[in-house]
């Protein structure tokens, strides 16, 4: 899809846009200051252990507790890897971020597939996909390891609040916080991520991660620095964009036919129905918009995954009538 729009010079409703123009200046100025070797910038550390206290009232040790990694999705492979044993299962939400799959098919994902349109979790699947191989899950349960994505931690909307799981009694020592740089800067090419987790498991994953790709780039490093030093404003500037243009998408996207009934509450992306007359797959309608329309977005199937037991799904139909589209 990304080289069919390349060559339609198609809108790309499928990705971010630019970084802020301080932080650019920021990494450009630590790359002239010939930030290029293999590094581990502490400074980045002791930050997020600020943040997570002002924003969660966690406790956190930047010594011993954050692994710093190549982005959010190393992050969480990283403690996919290191916290695994052969034969173990991990409980996957579906549908998900797509390289969730990647991780946890290695050591046998059990899908739990919401309902949607409203993308709700049934009370009683859950119960039943867990085993006595099941270690973890990536959200929240009792008595399980916990790994969570929380990346939109600064972008919601209608005044609500992100909560992290951590905060919760008795979760912070079984919760393993991944989140990252890019998304509330704009800066996906930049692959500065975390994952906060007890002494014990962040040591694990900052094993995996010197022995998979070693360090996060270092000019990137340094210019975290200045993106985490940013002030509340901000991040209230950024929600207040996010949310006129996720009202001005579902607006436009309602007035020419897609099904809009789940409102993000996070996140600059919306995941559309296509509309009742559209006989197209959502493969085969992204292709049509490249081509006749000159916009990219991205087919909905890529979130779902097809492994769900038969007797949890009777109709996987759905799975081919969404498409994602970014407003950021």
């Amino acid at each position: 899809m990304s080289q069919l729009a390349q060559r339609c010079n198609a809108i790309n409703l499928a990705e971010g846009f630019p970084a802020p123009p301080h932080l650019k200046n920021a990494a450009v100025s630590a790359i002239i200051s010939d930030s290029s070797q293999y590094r581990h910038l502490q400074g980045v550390c002791d930050l997020l252990a600020k943040i997570v206290k002002q924003m969660h009232g966690l406790d956190i040790d930047p010594l011993k507790d954050v692994a710093i990694c190549c982005g959010q999705s190393e992050a969480f492979a990283a403690a996919i890897f290191a916290t695994l044993d052969p034969g173990d299962e991990v409980i996957l939400f579906d549908p998900s971020y797509e390289t969730y799959e990647g991780c946890v098919v290695m050591t046998g994902g059990i899908h739990v597939p919401l309902d949607p349109p409203q993308w709700t979790l049934d009370s009683s699947k859950l119960p039943r996909s867990f085993t006595e191989k099941t270690k973890a899950i990536v959200l929240n349960s009792r008595n399980f390891l916990a790994i969570t994505d929380e990346v939109y931690e600064h972008i919601t909307y209608d005044n609500l609040k992100h909560i992290s799981l951590a905060s919760f009694p008795g979760m912070q020592e079984r919760t393993i916080i991944t989140s990252s740089l890019p998304k509330s800067f704009s800066v996906t090419g930049w692959r500065v991520g975390w994952a906060i987790a007890p002494a014990f498991l962040a040591s694990a994953i900052r094993n995996i991660d010197g022995r998979v790709t070693d360090y996060a780039p270092a000019p990137f490093q340094e210019a975290a620095l200045t993106a985490l030093r940013s002030p509340p404003e901000y991040f209230e500037s950024l929600r207040r964009d996010y949310q006129s243009k996720r009202d001005y998408i579902i607006k436009l996207l309602g007035g020419v036919g897609f099904k809009i009934e789940f409102i993000p509450q996070d996140s600059f992306f919306l995941f559309a129905e296509l509309p009742d007359n559209c006989p197209l797959s959502d493969v085969e309608f992204v292709k049509k918009l490249i081509l006749e329309a000159g916009v990219v977005a991205v087919p909905g199937q890529g979130f779902f995954h097809t492994n769900l037991s038969s007797n949890e799904v009777s109709n996987l139909n759905y799975q081919k009538r969404y498409v994602r589209f970014a407003f950021c």
